[in-house]
């Protein structure tokens, strides 16, 4: 079983309008709305591509009971923690002749809640994979990547990170099976460039020297670069297309990896299904379906 966990899950409603004018009414010109959350993306995809998923997290009020009504009528299972207060947040998303968001704060998770959470995750065994992925909520504890990981690493759970900064940093001497920073990310973590494939492979192996056993870097138009737990360097060109929508797209990319890794064992096709993923979420207004990953994996070099 592949769980995820999402800290913050939010309902994004989107509004395309032709003009936005502050201080007036403005009126949309077409709308929709996702179930979103970084964990939840990888579930949704992972679930699209026929892996066996669970995502765990907090909900709250109304808005969190409609975001686990729509989870579960995507099909896959969920396993979400019911805060006493607040409401699961809404990010408002304004689409126009530019792009404005304002994203919910969230409810506040409490002490009792967080260890909740590790009791979920004190039974997970050798055959689970865990993703965490994304900020960690102000009310939470800031080690709390930390924690989850120092009681899922004795159990030899594949977990996976989705992080940068010293939220990822500290976690790498707990050995995480997959890390996916982007190419500027990476830079930023390590203080040196890492434009070239060389500069980005030399930066791969220095987070794997401190810990993390595959290191995949996304360079979005550039493809990707992965060092694996052997030290291959397999390199991912880009599939070209038209961008429409950035969200979710490295949540799909670590999804159709996991997807392709767990059917095969294979480092350079799990690269390429998570590219095909990855860009095929990149070029839709939502999060990708299978038959349009699986058109893109044909072009695919």
């Amino acid at each position: 079983m592949i769980y995820t966990v999402t800290f913050n899950p939010a309902i994004d409603y989107v509004v395309h309008a032709d003009h936005l004018q502050i201080g007036a009414t403005n009126r949309a010109a077409s709308e929709e709305y996702y179930f979103g959350g970084k964990g939840i993306n990888v579930s949704t995809v992972l679930h699209r591509l026929g892996a066996e998923t669970t995502a765990l997290g907090f909900i709250s009020g109304f808005t969190g009971e409609a975001l686990a009504r729509g989870l579960a009528e995507e099909g896959f299972n969920t396993d979400f923690i019911r805060l006493p207060d607040g409401f699961t947040r809404i990010n408002v998303k304004i689409k126009g002749e530019k792009e404005t968001e304002l994203n919910g704060q969230g409810p506040v998770i409490t002490e009792a809640a967080c260890a909740e959470l590790f009791a979920r995750l004190e039974t997970l065994t050798p055959q689970d994979t865990l993703v965490i992925s994304g900020s960690v909520p102000s009310s939470m504890p800031e080690d709390t990547y930390e924690q989850i990981l120092a009681r899922t690493c004795d159990k030899d759970v594949r977990t996976v990170v989705d992080a940068t900064g010293a939220l990822l940093l500290n976690v790498l001497k707990y050995r995480p099976f997959l890390i996916k920073p982007n190419n500027d990310e990476l830079a930023e973590m390590l203080h040196r460039p890492a434009d070239t494939d060389e500069q980005i492979v030399e930066g791969a192996r220095t987070l794997r020297a401190e810990g993390a056993q595959n290191v995949i870097v996304s360079r979005g138009a550039k493809g990707a670069v992965m060092v694996t737990e052997d030290d291959q360097v397999i390199l991912q060109e880009p599939i070209l297309g038209r961008t429409v929508n950035s969200v979710g797209a490295g949540d799909s990319m670590v999804a159709g990896f996991l997807a392709g890794y767990l059917r095969t064992s294979d480092y350079a096709y799990a690269l390429k299904l998570g590219t095909a993923a990855g860009s095929a979420t990149a070029c839709s207004p939502g999060l990708a379906t299978a038959s349009e990953i699986e058109r893109r994996m044909f072009q695919c070099k």
